[in-house]
């Protein structure tokens, strides 16, 4: 008996070899009709015998192609309509444009294996790909996904290259970057003035002048890298010296997994995450003799590390066969450069060298970093390789919503129907050209998602410039989300909680609804409300922001706020060098702290552990965002297991968290020599301690028991693994983050979330 039924299929179904997959399928099963690619996934008509078309359907799920992702299979009786055979159609545009895009993603095994064979005709070609792998996202300009709508367009296929474009059995059948020698984009090499350098092999020439000590501006995937020799010490620190980048570390991308054994101590879960498709820069311990250049990560324990995800990485990284550093493209505080004039004008003055490409870069997309933090992977920077794929949230959006998150590691939002579309990362919004990504890339994904928001998010702060750019938006309802609720939704959103729960958000800075700092906050959180259970205790930031890069101002707040004009009497080195180095500046410090000028009150942990940082000699000044934190977290001694006293002041509501008798053992123990990596390990077991009583007590008066940690706090690896064993033992259910960043990259979601069930 014959049947004939329409198939719809949602998803990342497109530019993942789909078509010829379904088309195999078909013909295994000796079924005709054909399939298509629509703006809102892809259509299929097809008919057969009953039992075979019921197979057909069935197999659909389990034989997917890898880079693919279903979200939905819906199924409708058809008419036998005769068909005789099952083709492919052209792509066709609907009303409404929804389609799930696939990220760039690393190349595949198949594509290497041709790459490196000098028999195959892309031997060393820079840009082979397939279904199965290369760019989507960083190339795509329009939906439906199909040349025309790339950057590709401007490069017409070979006879070759459109023979396997249109055969169903090879692997780049659809595969729309699909380009050879021949037909495709080309690399040259450039010196500094954008003369191209004359030699016979690119790749070589390149690898010579890196193993020479010059520094190499590649152009990637999602923009352009700063290269170099990660073994030598003196060409880093000039890199360091060019782009303006004093301290924060370096990733390198090394040649193969074998290299780790040199220089990281990892696990098996460390290792799957190094090598998933997505080819993060995952964060990892060195080991105690690793021979990358001390200027790559200086006063860090940790490297970020990547392996080669483009075929140009590949050719050059084996050729070289030393790790690269290869850091963002740009200058401190800018967004990385991806279009080629901009590139040689910003870059010119850092790089030595181009090594460049004509496919041009539609969107900018910098590396992803991650971690395993307590036994799961961790986003630090969720972008290449991971955006634009959405994340699944538990409630349908009836409205199009967007988020244009916060200040620093700045990412928007977009709800639609069940999905998150999580921006790439933005960056820091301290300039103008920082602001025009975001414009830019809020552009963009309203185009490619079909996204036409009425509601709209943004941060309570005022002087953001992520709030300024929301506040000019002509869309209808506007909704300010309080900073650390917005954290603590994130959380809630990517692990399917709909439910109250006991919400912890740390982190260094966020605007109160008092008018505050806060930053050391427990919250009983919904998804539309919360109220502040309890919090840490203020404590003035004398000088305002500049105590964010001076954290010895937090130290002595910390200790005037603990022992009162008292403290200058208190024989331990941060005292007597405060004396010998900074009187002038202590005198007016303590001054601006009496007398209230320029020192707002905040309640923020991440300026806690700023304080202790300093006040162990640690880190007094920092050059990048949680430097003191992370040095202070390096130190700890990880078997400690004693811990300091904190009171809870609970006389009112909400709650407030007292830790001058913590400062009062800490100066105790500093008095008596005590190593700073015990004092390290003791104070990260009483911030542990602090969240497991606050939490005990949340759960006393209100019965909950599921408690979520967020906020940038909650990278500390150290307090996320302390804090999960002790409040487990407890008994409560803990969620962290994992699909997006604990700090402010994740943010954007919870603000979309709060926004949409605050007006519904």
């Amino acid at each position: 008996m014959l049947k004939a039924q329409k198939i719809y299929i949602e998803g990342i179904v497109q530019g993942v070899g789909f078509r010829p997959f379904i088309f195999k399928l078909a013909n295994e099963f000796n079924l005709k009709g054909y399939i298509y690619n629509d703006t809102n996934g892809v259509y299929i008509e097809v008919e057969g015998e009953e039992e075979a078309v019921n197979e057909f359907i069935k197999e659909i799920p389990k034989k997917a192609p890898p880079l693919s992702l279903i979200e939905k299979i819906v199924c409708e009786p058809s008419e036998v309509k005769g068909y005789k055979e099952f083709f492919i159609e052209k792509s066709k545009e609907g009303e409404e444009k929804f389609v799930l895009i696939s990220p760039d993603v690393s190349t595949c095994e198949d594509c290497l294996r041709e790459l490196f064979d000098p028999a195959d005709r892309r031997f060393r070609y820079p840009f082979i790909n397939c279904t199965n792998c290369g760019p989507r996202f960083t190339i795509i300009i329009d939906v439906p996904y199909d040349r025309p709508k790339t950057t590709m367009s401007v490069f017409k296929m070979c006879d070759k290259c459109e023979h396997e474009y249109h055969d169903p059995s090879n692997r780049r059948f659809h595969a729309q970057p699909n380009a050879c020698p021949v037909c495709g984009p080309q690399i040259k090499l450039l010196d500094k003035n954008l003369d191209e350098v004359n030699c016979d092999d690119v790749i070589k020439e390149t690898s010579k002048i890196l193993r020479d000590g010059f520094i190499v501006a590649i152009k990637g995937l999602g923009g352009y890298h700063l290269a170099c020799d990660a073994l030598n010490n003196e060409v880093v620190a000039e890199l360091r010296k060019r782009k303006l980048r004093i301290e924060k570390p370096f990733a390198i991308m090394i040649p193969s997994v074998e290299w780790l054994d040199k220089i990281c101590e990892y696990d098996e879960s460390e290792i799957k995450l190094l090598t998933s498709i997505q080819r993060p820069i995952v964060l990892m311990k060195k080991k105690k003799n690793c021979p990358i250049a001390y200027e790559v990560a200086p006063r860090n324990s940790y490297l970020g590390v990547m392996l080669p995800y483009t075929p140009l990485h590949h050719l050059l990284l084996k050729e070289v066969n030393i790790p690269l550093v290869m850091t963002s493209g740009n200058l401190t505080e800018e967004p990385i450069a991806y279009k080629d004039d901009d590139a040689f004008e910003r870059l010119r003055n850092i790089a030595d060298f181009f090594l460049v490409h004509n496919r041009e870069i539609h969107i900018r997309c910098d590396d992803s970093v991650a971690a395993v933090i307590s036994g799961k992977p961790t986003m630090i920077r969720r972008s290449r390789g991971y955006v634009p794929y959405p994340i699944r949230i538990p409630f349908e959006a009836k409205e199009h919503v967007l988020a244009v998150g916060g200040h620093l590691k700045n990412t928007f939002c977009f709800l639609k129907r069940r999905y998150a579309f999580l921006s790439h990362h933005i960056g820091d919004l301290e300039n103008w050209a920082t602001l025009k990504s975001l414009i830019e890339g809020v552009e963009h994904f309203k185009k490619l998602f079909d996204l036409n928001p009425k509601i709209l998010a943004y941060d309570m702060h005022p002087e953001y410039l992520s709030t300024k750019y929301a506040l000019e938006l002509d869309i209808p309802i506007k909704v300010p989300v309080q900073h650390h609720h917005a954290h603590v939704v994130s959380c809630m959103a990517e692990n399917n909680l709909s439910e109250p729960v006991i919400g912890v958000a740390f982190d260094g800075t966020g605007f109160g609804i008092d008018g505050k700092i806060w930053g050391g906050e427990f919250l009983i959180a919904e998804l539309s409300k919360f109220e502040r259970f309890a919090h840490f205790e203020y404590v003035p930031l004398p000088g305002g922001e500049v105590s964010i890069k001076e954290p010895w101002r937090m130290a002595v707040s910390y200790l005037y706020h603990t022992f009162g004009h008292d403290f200058v009497n208190i024989e331990i080195p941060f005292v007597k060098n405060l004396f010998e180095e900074r009187e002038n500046k202590l005198k007016i410090l303590l001054q601006i702290i009496d007398k209230k000028i320029n020192s707002p009150f905040t309640s923020a942990v991440g300026r806690l552990f700023d304080a202790i940082s300093a006040l162990c000699q640690v880190r007094l000044n920092v050059n990048y965002e949680a430097q003191a934190a992370m040095e202070f977290q390096m130190l700890a001694d990880e078997n400690e297991d004693g811990y300091y006293w904190f009171e809870i002041n609970d006389g009112s509501k909400p709650l407030v968290v007292n830790f001058k008798p913590c400062v009062e053992q800490i100066v105790e123990d500093l008095a008596n020599g005590v190593p700073i990596p015990k004092i390290s390990g003791k104070f990260h077991n009483t911030i542990a301690n602090t969240i497991c009583e606050v939490s005990r007590r949340a759960r006393v008066e209100t019965g909950l028991n599921k408690v979520v940690l967020s906020g940038g706090v909650f990278q500390n690896s150290l307090l996320v693994e302390k804090t999960v064993l002790k409040l487990t033992k407890l008994g409560f259910e803990v969620y962290t983050h994992s699909k997006v960043p604990p700090n402010d990259g994740g943010l954007s979601l919870g603000q979309a979330v709060v926004a949409l069930f605050s007006v519904v």
